[in-house]
Order: C-alpha cells, then sequence, then structure tokens
C-alpha cells in the first residue's frame, strides 16, 4: 500500500516536471524567436539608411556636377544641392528607427523631384548656350573675312551693318566730322573755312546686334584740332591704369537696332589744319575720321 502510494507520488512529480520543462521550451522559443525578429528588423532599418546614405550621395554628385559647368542657373544648383548635404547630416545623426526613416525617404523623394525639374531645365539652358555660341563663332567668321576686304567695302555700309549685326560688340559705322556756319536764324551751312565755322558737327551710326545687351550705352568723343589740342570739355576720365582726355560724352539709349548719333561742338577761332576725331568705348577707340579746314 505504501508503495503504491510511493509510485503515485514519483509519477506526479515526474508529470509536473514534464510540464514545467515543456513550459520552459516554449518560452525559450518565444524569447529566441523575438530576438531574431527584433535583429530583423534593425538590420533591415539599418539597410534602409544606407541605402537612402548612397541615394543622397548621388543626389550631391549629380548636382556637384551640373555646378561645375558654370551655368546660368548654379545659384538655384547651389541652394539645392546644400538642401541634400544638411539632409545627409540629419541622416547621419539618426537612429535609423522605422518612423525617422520614413521621413528621411519622403524628403529625399521631394529633393529627387526638384533635381529632375532642374536638370530638365539647365539641360535646356545649355543646348540654348551653344546654339548661341554656333552662331557667334560664325558671326565672328563672316567677320573676319569681311575685314579683309574693308577697304574696298567702305561705300557699302549698308551691308557691312548686315554682317557685324550679330557680333557681340557693337560696331561703330560712319564717322563724320565737319565744320559749319551757324546764322542767326538757326540754319546751318557747311564750310571748309577755319575762319567761318562755330560749330563742328560729329556723328556716327552704331550698327543693330540682336546679341548685345540693351540699354544706355556712354561713347567718349574726342577732336583734336590741327595744333594737336583737344577741343570742348577737355574733361579727363580714368580706367583702371589708362586715362583719356575727351571733348564731350554722348550717351544713347541702344534696343539693338540701329542708332544715328549727331553731336554739335560749339566753338570760335578754329585753327587751320586737320581735324581728328576719335570714338572710344570706355578706354577702346572704335571709330575714328579726320577733316580738314583751310
Amino acid at each position: 500500500m505504501e508503495n503504491q502510494k510511493s509510485s503515485s507520488s514519483l509519477k506526479a512529480v515526474i508529470a509536473v516536471l514534464a510540464v514545467l520543462l515543456v513550459g520552459s521550451l516554449i518560452y525559450i522559443f518565444k524569447v529566441t524567436s523575438d530576438v531574431k525578429t527584433v535583429q530583423t528588423e534593425l538590420k533591415s532599418t539599418m539597410t534602409d539608411k544606407e541605402v537612402v546614405m548612397k541615394d543622397l550621395q548621388e543626389l550631391k554628385a549629380t548636382y556637384d556636377a551640373a555646378i561645375s559647368e558654370n551655368t546660368s542657373m548654379s545659384d538655384e544648383l547651389i541652394q539645392e544641392r546644400d538642401k541634400v548635404v544638411s539632409l545627409m547630416a540629419d541622416l547621419n545623426k539618426s537612429k535609423g528607427d522605422v518612423a525617422s526613416m520614413s521621413k528621411y525617404k519622403k524628403q529625399f523623394f521631394a529633393l529627387q523631384n526638384n533635381m529632375k525639374a532642374l536638370m530638365a531645365e539647365n539641360e535646356g539652358l545649355k543646348k540654348e548656350n551653344v546654339k548661341v555660341t554656333s552662331q557667334r563663332d560664325s558671326t565672328v567668321v563672316v567677320l573676319g573675312e569681311s575685314k579683309k576686304y574693308n577697304e574696298a567695302l567702305v561705300g557699302q555700309n549698308e551691308e557691312l551693318a548686315k554682317t557685324v549685326e550679330k557680333a557681340s560688340k557693337l560696331t561703330v559705322l560712319n564717322m563724320q566730322g565737319s565744320a559749319f556756319k551757324v546764322r542767326s536764324s538757326g540754319k546751318q551751312i557747311e564750310t571748309d573755312k577755319a575762319s567761318r565755322a562755330d560749330m563742328l558737327k560729329v556723328s556716327f551710326t552704331i550698327a543693330a546686334n540682336q546679341v548685345a545687351k540693351s540699354g544706355d550705352k556712354t561713347y567718349y568723343v574726342q577732336v583734336i584740332d590741327g595744333k594737336n589740342n583737344v577741343l570742348g570739355d577737355k574733361k579727363t576720365v580714368s580706367f583702371g591704369d589708362d586715362t583719356l582726355t575727351y571733348s564731350f560724352m554722348t550717351t544713347v539709349k541702344y534696343e539693338n537696332k540701329t542708332v544715328q548719333v549727331t553731336e554739335n561742338l560749339p566753338g570760335k577761332d578754329f585753327a587751320k589744319g586737320t581735324y581728328y576725331v576719335n570714338v572710344f568705348d570706355k578706354n577702346e577707340i572704335v571709330s575714328k575720321t579726320s577733316f580738314t579746314l583751310n
């Protein structure tokens, strides 16, 4: 009877131990599974962080390459590139959790869309610049050939104007200087006599140019008489190390069309001899002529 009791107790203990063992195994399996799940999520999140960082680095490299081309959009490209760099710095400091990675991905896609739009606009500008440069190069070639025959084509100013109108620099044509006697009625009579002259007239033409920048254009006119004296205002202007003494200054409103400029220089007791008229764009002489008073 006692043996039967002991046997029953032993079986009960074994049963309890078996239940505890099974429970322990189930608990250990669950804990192990949870740890693996957390490790997998962490690994996946870190991978996302690395992917986003790589994408941002490629985005920055694209901007760097575009900025190095030094186009008219450089300032806009630099601003967007700086936004990418700032996001990279924030991402580098982040813990890489799921919530923050979702935010960084959204910001990356927004920056990527901006980049695509800017790159498309930049490519359009580059193509336009290539076209303008090609046209300018063609014009320079034509201008160079025209200069070889300039002496024979002096009387064909209209054709010459058509040739140089596309050059990047304004061209001054039809330079003329002459003397006039002004009657009390205001009527002007041209003369070649120094004793009769009381006004000099200087005229020139600025050729049409579709490439040049429009706006006010200032020229300095220098008139030198037969005794090598500069007439008129005799003012001096400096351009770096160069100085220029001029007779008068004229400002022209230039709108890419041909402009006729005429200025009068009053005076008295004009000397006999050859008069030289020079027109300067800053310190560069762009046209000249001469005439004689007897």
